[in-house]
């Protein structure tokens, strides 16, 4: 392995909407690494049906470049800006990056959830006879959501659809 590769890291970048492809195919023209996983979608028409292809992660790209060339980059008409964590351009893990294309390989019509009903998390109760009240998710499974409620000096537990539930 060169030593440019050795320093050579994953980051994600923001871009314009709907932009993914028209970007990715712009990096791979500068030689530069890229990464626009595409997930395979059944779209049906009056007249017939048709596989597309469109990006998994609408607005994002990943991008493996070096370190002291990755600010050129944002040079390239659409990439708005890289993703930060901790005040620092967000590096991934190759391991990651090799899990999702396994994934998109194995799977189709993916679909990107946000995990909100974590254990341990309070939330309010939006509907039923327990509206408003607050509690902690305990156990989740599928989309119900065990909550203990403490009320009236008494430790209640009730199964919720997530749907039901505001993260607070």
């Amino acid at each position: 392995m060169s030593n440019k590769e050795n320093n050579a890291f994953w980051y994600v970048v923001y871009t314009k909407p709907r932009w993914e492809k028209k970007i990715s195919q712009k990096l791979s023209e500068k030689n530069i690494e890229n990464y626009c996983p595409l997930n395979k979608i059944q779209k049906q028409w009056s007249d017939r049906k048709k596989i597309v292809l469109e990006p998994l992660f609408k607005g994002y790209l990943f991008i493996k470049i070096e370190e002291e060339k990755k600010w050129d980059v944002k040079m390239i008409d659409g990439i708005i800006n890289y993703i930060h964590w901790l005040g620092k351009p967000a590096k991934v893990k190759d391991d990651d990056i090799q899990k999702i294309k396994r994934f998109l390989e194995e799977f189709e019509n993916i679909e990107i959830v946000e995990n909100t009903t974590a254990i341990g998390r309070t939330v309010i109760i939006n509907q039923g006879v327990l509206m408003n009240y607050k509690g902690i998710v305990v156990e989740v499974i599928g989309n119900k959501v065990k909550v203990l409620i403490d009320s009236m000096d008494l430790k209640l537990c009730a199964t919720f659809d997530k749907n039901k539930l505001l993260t607070v």
